[in-house]
């Protein structure tokens, strides 16, 4: 099937609203099914559900793709297009009824969506167009220097790999105007698109947490770049407006 940019966000909108809604409606209800890597990495009915609703979408409107999903196995195709899916991002938030967390779709490096069923918004797109925010276009202004800067992270499920990351974040802590950790690697990506946050860094991520948030991030303009493995921490992905891109690197690469 030959599908435009435009093709391809109409079937992740389809796809992230519909796992979006099943979501919301478990949303404050919802119990831990299992633990995956640590005890601390859990995973719900409700991932489980949500990545169900966007496989019954992708297969039924894309059935020659492959998929690609946090909780389910990968699924070969034949068109030359994989799709990445994260059915429900920030997990814990979502079970302490933390009210930061959403879902993200993405045809890998063509489009890709990350839908926030808590506040109704749809961040969207593709490598031929701009970033939106419900249709709008997002073209952040960031500050010019690191120091006004807002910026993201993450700490991963490992005791030891959040020390290690807790040293780097205590070297960008003093540098930047402040550090926040929302819980939830899509979202904060699709927030820098928006000019929420004005950077972000994590290793430890999984391609399901950035894919459609790396596409977000460099059709609104932001230096997208991947972070190579140090020691013990593994690779990661670094978001930032191109005056303050440079400094923040040199924090944590």
């Amino acid at each position: 099937m030959t599908a435009t940019g435009d093709d391809l966000l109409d079937i992740a909108t389809e796809a992230a609203r519909r796992a979006g809604a099943l979501l919301i409606q478990r949303f404050g209800s919802e119990r831990v099914l299992a633990t995956k890597s640590t005890p601390t990495d859990v995973v719900s009915e409700a991932d489980l559900a949500a990545e169900h609703a966007i496989r019954e979408v992708l297969t039924a409107r894309a059935p020659d793709d492959a998929i690609m999903g946090e909780e389910g196995e990968d699924v070969p195709g034949t068109s030359g297009r994989r799709w990445i899916v994260d059915p429900l991002d920030g997990t814990v938030n979502y079970l302490y009824g933390i009210p930061q967390w959403c879902v993200s779709v993405a045809c890998e490096g063509l489009a890709g969506v990350v839908y926030d069923p808590v506040r109704d918004e749809l961040f969207a797109a593709a490598a031929d167009g701009p970033a939106t925010l419900d249709g709008r276009e997002l073209r952040p202004d960031g500050p010019p220097a690191l120091e006004g800067a807002l910026v993201a992270t993450g700490f991963g499920y490992d005791p030891d790999r959040r020390a290690l990351q807790a040293a780097v974040a205590a070297q960008v802590l003093p540098r930047a105007r402040d550090i926040r950790r929302a819980g939830a690697a899509a979202l904060d990506l699709a927030w820098c698109a928006a000019g929420r946050l004005d950077a972000y860094y994590e290793r430890g991520v999984n391609p399901w947490d950035v894919a459609a948030g790396e596409l977000l991030c460099a059709a609104a303009g932001l230096v997208v770049e991947r972070l190579d493995p140090v020691g013990e921490l593994p690779w990661g992905v670094l978001v930032a407006g191109p005056a303050i891109a440079g400094d923040l690197r040199a924090l944590v690469a």
